[in-house]
């Protein structure tokens, strides 16, 4: 289980890495546009699939105290947010999700098999069970920028941007 969640959450940095590459190409104004999505713009898009991230080191970090070393680099680390962000906001967004993400693999390497088994406290579950395992959580976590990445590419489709999201990456396979 722990290398199949260190594989996704190294394709995770990529993938983010590479959506932030691309938005970072366009111009504040297209990336502040109303593009008609519930985010509204692509700023409001990445800022809250990025800024996810924080909030599930949180639950990270409650579940495992013993993880709180290797968390803290994303204790009280700010993800800038909105529908509009301002281009110091955006150099904010950028560093702190690569921070995130760096984060995010280390806690994995530091879990132990038993650690990713921990049942967690979910608020948000409508069934109310009495917590899920952590690996769950953290498949959870990786599908939700899977989803959030997905939006911004049909976004970058209907504005005409060439970009390969539907390519397949492996340069993050263990070698």
């Amino acid at each position: 289980m722990k290398e199949i969640l260190l594989m996704y959450a190294r394709y995770n940095r990529r993938a983010n890495a590479s959506v932030v590459a691309l938005l970072d190409a366009l111009s504040s104004d297209a990336r502040n546009d109303d593009r008609k999505s519930y985010y509204k713009s692509l700023s409001g898009l990445i800022s809250h699939a990025l800024g996810g991230t924080g909030y599930f080191h949180g639950m990270f970090r409650k579940a495992l105290p013993s993880a709180a070393d290797v968390l803290r680099p994303t204790e009280g680390l700010e993800f800038p947010s909105g529908e509009k962000l301002s281009p110091e906001q955006w150099a904010g967004l950028k560093r702190a999700s690569a921070i995130a993400d760096d984060t995010t693999i280390a806690f994995i390497e530091a879990s132990s098999e038993a650690e990713l088994s921990v049942l967690v406290k979910v608020p948000w579950i409508k069934e109310k069970p009495e917590g899920v395992p952590l690996c769950f959580l953290l498949h959870t976590f990786f599908l939700h920028g899977t989803h959030h990445r997905g939006q911004i590419s049909q976004i970058l489709d209907e504005m005409g941007i060439e970009h390969d999201f539907s390519g397949l990456d492996t340069a993050f396979l263990p070698k």
